[in-house]
């Protein structure tokens, strides 16, 4: 099978869509197929393009057994929600270009990564002239992301924007999702059923799991060994909620037997690192190296997972995946009826959005509570073992895609063959 993977984010990101997306399409090589990616430099979440990458050269490269072009993109220095159209579109429009060289090769699917949907009308184009099927792999749901997080408030624009997200995700041949509850979005938004796929974010189960001794991070971070520690890795933007958690350790300031650790990147760094500076129990640093992932997710007695309330229906976080393996007991902000809520409340303490209280007073009694923590943590590692490998996701990833590609009986027939 011949694939060409068409989204803004790839690796050597290290979180959110980049990472996933760059180890599918890795994944998917190594299988034997023929996989290209069309994508630009990385950028994210530190919002400035790395250094050693041009933001304004296209670049090629291969990466893990994968040919990957890159397109230039302009990147704000203080994304909003006019900045970050401006970004996208400089990235739609660049990358036109290298998609349209790909027509010639042929692939047999054009899979798009949204976000961003402005990419896939070009997603679309190359499909139909290479007699290709389009996949659509929707990640985030950005158009209500953009305007539940007041990113973008017009009526007249959301309508417009609506209309033109439905319009897209009717005319792919597949339209993937990373939980249940997002495909039964889609389908609301239009797409029929059968056209329908529930991809979920893996996690490598072996790389990451429980260590059976203290995390070198306590150390490094000067954590007393006493001491619970609440973590959060991942993403600081707006939906991720970072004040709930940076409130909840406000509340409990007086507990000297527990420790914060924030670690990661994003626009609302500087604001959260403000809000703790004068607390004694909070640690605030930047992304760590993947190879350091396992030691950093098990440093972690507790793992910390706020929402805003207005993005709480919208995603499903993709950190998620590696705190279950790490076998560390959860907390999580989401709402009843969720899917978020639905994965972590059977194996994990779940709280309303928004409730710093309610997120402090949970912290507060898994502290206190070895057994406990404990005992969901053992669930959670035991559900991303049961369900979030990458042997199990990808190979039924790879069983749609090439179902996608056969055409007729005779091939049905040939691919069996094979």
């Amino acid at each position: 099978m011949k694939l060409l993977v068409y989204g803004l984010n790839y690796a050597p990101e290290l979180t959110g869509t980049g990472k996933y997306t760059a180890e599918m399409a890795e994944a998917l090589a190594a299988r034997g197929h023929d996989v290209r990616v069309v994508t630009a430099p990385p950028y994210y979440p530190e919002w400035r393009v790395a250094d050693g990458w041009s933001a304004w050269r296209y670049m090629r490269e291969v990466r893990g057994g994968v040919r990957v072009s890159r397109a230039p993109l302009w990147v704000p220095a203080r994304p909003s929600g006019a900045t970050r159209l401006v970004h996208l579109a400089s990235f739609a429009l660049s990358s036109a270009v290298p998609m349209l060289r790909h027509v010639r090769w042929r692939p047999d699917v054009v899979m798009a990564i949204a976000p961003t949907l402005l990419c896939a009308p070009a997603a679309l184009a190359v499909a139909r002239a290479a007699g290709a099927r389009a996949w659509l792999h929707v990640q985030d749901f950005e158009v209500d992301a953009a305007f539940g997080l007041g990113l973008l408030d017009s009526a007249r624009a959301a309508r417009i924007a609506r209309a033109i997200e439905r319009t897209v995700l009717r005319r792919f041949d597949v339209v993937s999702s990373i939980s249940a509850k997002m495909v039964a979005r889609l389908v609301l938004l239009g797409v029929d059923a059968p056209k329908t796929f529930c991809a979920p974010n893996w996690v490598d189960v072996d790389t990451i799991r429980p260590l059976e001794r203290a995390s070198a991070y306590r150390r490094e971070l000067a954590i007393a060994d006493d001491a619970k520690v609440v973590l959060y890795a991942g993403n600081m933007g707006k939906k991720q909620g970072l004040e709930h958690l940076a409130r909840a350790a406000l509340l409990l300031a007086a507990r000297n037997d527990i420790c914060f650790v924030f670690c990661g990147e994003g626009p609302t760094k500087t604001a959260l690192a403000a809000s703790v500076a004068g607390l004694s129990s909070c640690r605030v640093i930047g992304l760590q190296p993947p190879e350091r992932l396992n030691e950093l997710l098990n440093v972690a007695d507790i793992h910390a997972l706020p929402q805003r309330a207005d993005a709480a229906d919208l995603v499903m976080p993709s950190k998620l995946t590696g705190m279950m393996a790490s076998g560390r007991a959860i907390v999580a902000m989401a709402r009843e009826g969720t899917e978020l809520h639905e994965t972590v409340a059977p194996r994990g303490v779940v709280v309303e959005p928004d409730d710093a209280q309610a997120f402090a007073d949970v912290i507060a009694a898994l502290a206190d509570d070895a057994p406990r923590r404990a005992c969901l943590g053992a669930a959670a590692r035991e559900f991303a073992e049961r369900t979030l490998s990458p042997g199990a996701v990808l190979g039924r990833l790879e069983a749609r895609l090439v179902e996608c590609c056969v055409r007729d009986v005779g091939d049905v027939l040939d691919t069996l063959d094979t």
